[in-house]
């Protein structure tokens, strides 16, 4: 019997696995052609923010909305429903023919990366409930795994082959989850299996953690359809009061916090993933290597670090882990903005194994530890740091390199009697953070020699800028965990917190 139940699980990990990779297929094509769309759809560095960012924070909707009824619907619909977004979202993406038509493909792709994070995270903390921060970290290997071949793959191609035929790498992994779906039970969750009713699930994340989920998904929704201040700010408080009205809890001070700490953890990991290409370009050319192979070899990295974290998460404990994964993370991305040759290696390499242990050990911790929350909680912390990155991290480091550009040409300007700003610096554009004045590609592109190299420079430059930006973050993020670390040892030390049940099947 035991052996019977352990093949089964093995085939739901094999399930949760693929589809993961799936999402990290989009991931990593998608951050391999951005440069390319922008120099066909004539974008502007924000703009591929957005189209980066929007390959994020829709994930959040799906997700959330899932978690609440994925218990009624089951596992195996949740994963169909995620087949039948990658699909429809590949075949726009295809076809399209300006920014809209990629934001909107690549909303719908992300919306199916949603679902699978849905029905993904708590299948695995069901079937491996004994050791759920181990096989989560596992499971979340998929992500690394599905960047290193998607990557490999697409430059394997080069840069002769159109984008069009890199992007669709990503039916590969698509066909491949679908298949696996045919001809398999999946188990009732934790949370159902130990009889914690409905309403007692939803208080355990209470409308705090849920107002940070609907304030970041609102804010995007407000910018993308242009809706008043005034509608965006009636609708987050109309939706926190509601679900707060049902619950009736402000949720666990504990889960309210890791939900806080996921917005700088993803920005580090996700946003930083979704530029490096972009922003390591220059020194990558300088070698000789496409920008690309930083992010493949990082991704190496994480996927062998996430397989082997079980002893490690055993001997540290998970909030050690993080610890010292955002310390190491800071050092990388600092060391990335300034390294060239073997000290770009050493960079990418510390930054990779902290990266490593961010997303599964986080999920990994609020499984063991509110375990009554069943998907909600699991998956609004995992929501929560989607739409971060998606909604403020990635279109920050685009912001940031605007402005940084905007900062240097106006010095060049003054010190050597150009006009660059007035000539370049003429796209007016609207994200999130306000409006601003960016490069126009197409005068960039027809641009003499001598403005060329100017405006080269510069942009280099502000891509340093961003990095260093951004290594700031797992520096809050180390200062939290010690706080969590000291709080647990206080109350005796890290305990998973274990519910009795039976394991019915669907």
């Amino acid at each position: 019997m035991a052996e019977v139940q352990e093949r089964g699980n093995a085939r739901l990990f094999s399930i949760a696995f693929a589809s993961i990779m799936a999402t990290s297929f989009a991931f990593i094509l998608r951050a391999l052609v951005v440069d390319e769309w922008g120099v066909e759809f004539a974008l502007s560095e924000t703009q591929k923010g957005e189209l980066l960012g929007v390959g994020l924070w829709p994930f959040a909707i799906t997700i959330v909305l899932l978690s609440l009824v994925i218990d009624r619907i089951g596992f195996k619909a949740t994963f169909w429903f995620a087949a039948g977004c990658h699909a429809v979202g590949l075949a726009i993406l295809l076809m399209a023919n300006g920014y809209w038509t990629l934001y909107i493909g690549t909303l719908i792709m992300a919306l199916g990366n949603g679902a699978v994070e849905a029905g993904a995270n708590p299948l695995v903390a069901t079937i491996y409930r004994e050791d759920k921060s181990a096989w989560l970290n596992r499971v979340h290997a998929a992500w690394p795994g599905g960047m290193i071949l998607g990557g490999l793959l697409a430059m394997m191609l080069g840069d002769s082959v159109g984008w069009q035929v890199k992007v669709a790498l990503m039916a590969l992994p698509i066909a491949v989850y679908a298949l696996l779906l045919f001809r398999v039970r999946f188990p009732v969750s934790e949370r159902v299996a130990a009889g914690v009713s409905y309403k007692e699930m939803l208080a355990e994340a209470g409308f705090l953690s849920a107002g940070v989920i609907i304030a970041l998904m609102m804010l995007e929704v407000g910018r993308v359809f242009a809706l008043p201040t005034w509608l965006t700010i009636s609708a987050i408080g109309l939706l926190t009061a509601a679900y707060a009205a049902y619950a009736r809890s402000a949720g666990r001070p504990l889960y309210v916090i890791l939900v806080l700490i996921m917005i700088p953890l993803a920005t580090t990991e996700l946003s930083t993933d979704s530029w490096i290409s972009s922003l390591m370009e220059p020194e990558m050319t300088s070698m000789g290597l496409q920008a690309g192979w930083v992010l493949v070899y990082t991704a190496m990295i994480v996927f062998v670090m996430r397989l082997i974290a079980g002893p490690i998460i055993h001997r540290i404990k998970p909030l050690g882990v993080l610890a010292v994964a955002s310390a190491l993370a800071a050092i990388g991305l600092f060391m990335l903005a300034d390294a060239t040759g073997p000290a770009l290696l050493a960079a990418a390499t510390l930054y990779g194994i902290g990266k490593s242990f961010f997303w599964g050990t986080t999920l990994g911790v609020v499984s063991e530890q509110f375990p009554r929350g069943g998907a909600v909680t699991l998956n609004v912390v995992a929501g929560a740091g989607m739409l971060a990155a998606g909604v403020l991290g990635s279109v920050m480091l685009g912001a940031a390199q605007d402005s940084a550009t905007s900062r240097t040409l106006t010095q060049h300007d003054a010190q050597n009697g150009t006009a660059l700003v007035s000539t370049y610096l003429t796209a007016e554009k609207t994200s999130i953070f306000g409006r601003y004045t960016a490069l126009d590609p197409a005068k960039v592109a027809t641009a003499p020699a001598a403005d060329k190299a100017a405006l080269d420079a510069v942009s280099n430059s502000s891509k340093k800028v961003a990095l260093r930006e951004v290594a700031l973050l797992p520096l809050v993020m180390l200062l939290a965990y010690l706080a969590l670390i000291f709080y647990f040892r206080r109350r005796g030390g890290y305990r998973p917190v274990v519910l009795n049940q039976t394991a019915p099947a669907e």
